[in-house]
């Protein structure tokens, strides 16, 4: 099929990453509040020790920043396939 070949050229076919549980113990010792503890919490520890050590510099933590945003665009589009999923 043409536009899988298209699809991996332009990179697009990348698979979301897998979904790692929160560590409590690591939520814990890092202060990570219940609201923030999901799927992605193992990546907004080193977000948030980069921010503190930056002084919250909007230009600094950038990687960090986009690791832990795709990880909750992932979560959420994981949310709306189950969703769908349970409607059908």
């Amino acid at each position: 099929d043409p536009s899988d070949q298209t699809k991996s050229t332009m990179g697009g076919d990348h698979a979301p990453p897998p979904r790692v549980p929160p560590n409590l113990k690591d939520c814990q010792t890092h202060k990570i509040d219940l609201a923030w503890r999901d799927y992605c919490s193992h990546l907004l520890i080193p977000l948030n020790r980069c921010r503190y050590k930056e002084f919250f510099l909007p230009w600094k933590c950038v990687d960090e920043r986009h690791a832990y945003e795709a990880c909750q665009y992932h979560e959420f589009q994981h949310r709306i396939k189950k969703l769908q999923a349970q409607k059908a």
